[in-house]
């Protein structure tokens, strides 16, 4: 089984991969937060930061892009060929208001007509293979057999299922009978995605599904960036949250900045605590980094660390 790594726009970015790998290494690729290329086809200072050259990371990484637009696509899959990247994700399942309403993200699914078009032009002309990220649709369910038929047409190096709509954003149940219905029918070769949270979920999936041969984990593996590390103690996590803090800082050149970006990681690390209600909302109001430095600490050091996340979430 291969472990790979969601993305996750606002944490796992260019310092959070370096960071994590150095820590606990050994998931096959982390998914980078999507690109999304304009007409100006220019790259941000914050993308280029986040698309290094792929020979000066020590791990596998893969950008994922977000457009509607078949010519902004490639641009991006080009730019990502030049920086020695084997693989580009198509984002077809982001369920951001802003996004979807823009047809982009999960806001593709709502037209099969159109998005077989685009599809028909990025595969004819792309200079990387293509991973696709997909949800089941933007409302129901029903309407994945007719999206896995425009899929099956072309050859997509990975399709990634997050087997809920549009509709539920990240809440509600997740639509297993869907996906096996894309085990039995799908033409490409399929990675799971969606509330896979601890070490025993993703091995009683591999035990219930061996025939899929990849997963993608994004909220779990945040809550439990050891997760593949069993064993981990508290200290070791420690000094992977303070690596982090630290270089945030540098990269930013704000410990505030460094603070809210941290603060994101905190509202799944904190499942993994046991009474640590009194000092998450502590955590959540400060903006001082002492004040910031001495909470943490105090999580740390005198609250019970569970082996795996809390299952209320």
């Amino acid at each position: 089984m291969r472990y790979y790594f969601a993305p996750m726009e606002g944490i796992t970015d260019a310092v959070y991969r370096q960071v994590h790998h150095h820590f606990f290494p050994g998931l096959h690729s982390y998914y980078m937060p999507f690109l999304s290329p304009t007409m100006h086809r220019t790259l941000t200072n914050r993308e280029s930061r986040d698309l290094p050259p792929a020979s000066s990371v020590p791990f596998r990484a893969v950008p994922q892009i977000l457009t509607k637009v078949p010519e902004d696509f490639l641009w991006a899959a080009r730019q990502c060929a030049q920086r020695g990247y084997d693989e580009v994700n198509l984002n077809l399942g982001c369920p951001s208001g802003t996004v979807v309403s823009k047809g982009k993200g999960a806001g593709m699914l709502a037209d099969p007509a159109k998005l077989d078009e685009f599809l028909d032009a990025v595969f004819a002309a792309t200079p990387l293979p293509i991973s696709v990220k997909t949800r089941l649709g933007m409302t129901d369910g029903s309407e994945f057999p007719q999206l896995l038929r425009v899929f099956n047409q072309y050859p997509i190096k990975e399709l990634t299922i997050h087997p809920r709509v549009r509709r539920q954003f990240y809440n509600g149940t997740v639509d297993m009978e869907m996906f096996r219905y894309a085990l039995q029918n799908s033409r490409n070769q399929l990675c799971y995605n969606g509330n896979l949270r601890t070490l025993t979920e993703v091995h009683a999936f591999e035990e219930a599904y061996p025939q899929v041969g990849a997963v993608m984990i994004g909220r779990g593996l945040v809550g439990t960036p050891d997760m593949f590390h069993p064993g981990t103690g508290a200290q070791t996590l420690r000094a992977f949250h303070d690596e982090l803090l630290d270089t945030y800082i540098e990269t930013f050149g704000s410990a505030r900045n460094a603070i809210f970006r941290m603060k994101e990681n905190w509202h799944c690390m904190i499942l993994r605590f046991d009474d640590s209600e009194r000092l998450w909302k502590r955590l959540r109001k400060t903006t001082d980094i002492g004040e910031y430095r001495a909470i943490t600490a105090e999580i740390f050091e005198t609250l019970p660390l569970r082996a795996e996340l809390r299952a209320d979430w």
